[in-house]
């Protein structure tokens, strides 16, 4: 990006932001408490489901929503879970926490005013990522959980982006046009999310996904889970806006040969966008 396509303030504000990044200064939204300890007890072999119930039980409106979404349609057609317990034995912890995840990280978490049609799209593309990223690692046969944990948050440099230049703007008191905010939401969202992940002390493979999402083949770590995101990626921006990357389009990328799928695995693949929709509203909460 050329900064001479930037107006003046968007120079100014894209320096200060600069700046925080480089000072380790950004104002980084709080995770909230529950989903820190959802991401230890997922990467602990050593837990349970009766920590990982105990944990959920501690937040009562969260312990409602992982009950509500794990009664719906996507996952229990008959809606017949009483209890925590009974539901980590019905789906599995992994799928719990996955849950739990979603519910306890969203798009309210961010104060973005007149960005919030835009974050709510970035939150539900993460969201599919992360779901269609678990599909891709089934067939792929690669660790299917972590997968999820960075499908979820690839993005959540964007939505820290926007909300840390509505504020600088505001310092400033100045305004930054729609083609100011996308500029700088494709040149910052990177750096910033790799930022985030590290306040958030996430685990090292999720902070290398995020650096590395656009470019997989330079990733050493975690490079089959930054392969298998970006894929799910891609199919997720096919299910949210076909008319962006239709059908033909996406089997030709060249993400998928990468991921050596065949023909018929990415067939097989697009036969599950409906039950990933549904799944996706059911964590939304719809």
């Amino acid at each position: 990006m050329s900064d001479q396509a930037l107006s003046d303030a968007a120079n100014t504000v894209a320096g200060q932001l600069q700046h925080k990044i480089d000072q380790r200064q950004l104002d980084v939204p709080m995770l909230p408490e529950v989903a820190s300890k959802v991401v230890t007890l997922s990467q602990d072999p050593e837990s349970d489901a009766a920590k990982l119930a105990q944990l959920i039980q501690s937040d009562q409106a969260l312990a409602g929503h992982v009950m509500h979404i794990a009664n719906s349609a996507a996952y229990t057609p008959n809606a017949s879970l009483v209890s925590l317990q009974q539901a980590i034995t019905r789906l599995g912890m992994n799928l719990i926490s996955d849950i739990a995840l979603a519910a306890s990280i969203s798009a309210k978490m961010f104060k973005a005013p007149g960005y919030e049609s835009h974050i709510n799209y970035i939150w539900r593309h993460a969201l599919a990522t992360a779901l269609w990223g678990k599909e891709i690692a089934r067939v792929c046969r690669r660790n299917v959980e972590a997968t999820f944990l960075c499908g979820l948050l690839h993005s959540i440099g964007r939505p820290v982006t926007i909300q840390c230049l509505l504020e600088l703007a505001k310092k400033n008191d100045t305004e930054l046009t729609e083609q100011d905010m996308q500029l700088l939401e494709e040149k910052y969202h990177t750096p910033v999310g790799i930022a985030v992940a590290q306040r958030w002390q996430m685990p090292q493979i999720v902070c290398e996904s995020i650096e590395f999402f656009h470019a997989y083949e330079n990733a050493n770590l975690a490079r089959e889970q930054t392969t298998m995101i970006n894929g799910g990626a891609a199919f997720a921006t096919h299910l949210l806006k076909p008319e962006v990357l239709g059908a033909a389009a996406l089997g030709e990328l060249p993400v998928l040969a990468d991921l050596n799928l065949y023909d018929d695995e990415i067939a097989t693949l697009m036969d599950k966008k409906d039950d990933i929709k549904s799944t996706m509203e059911a964590m939304l909460g719809r």
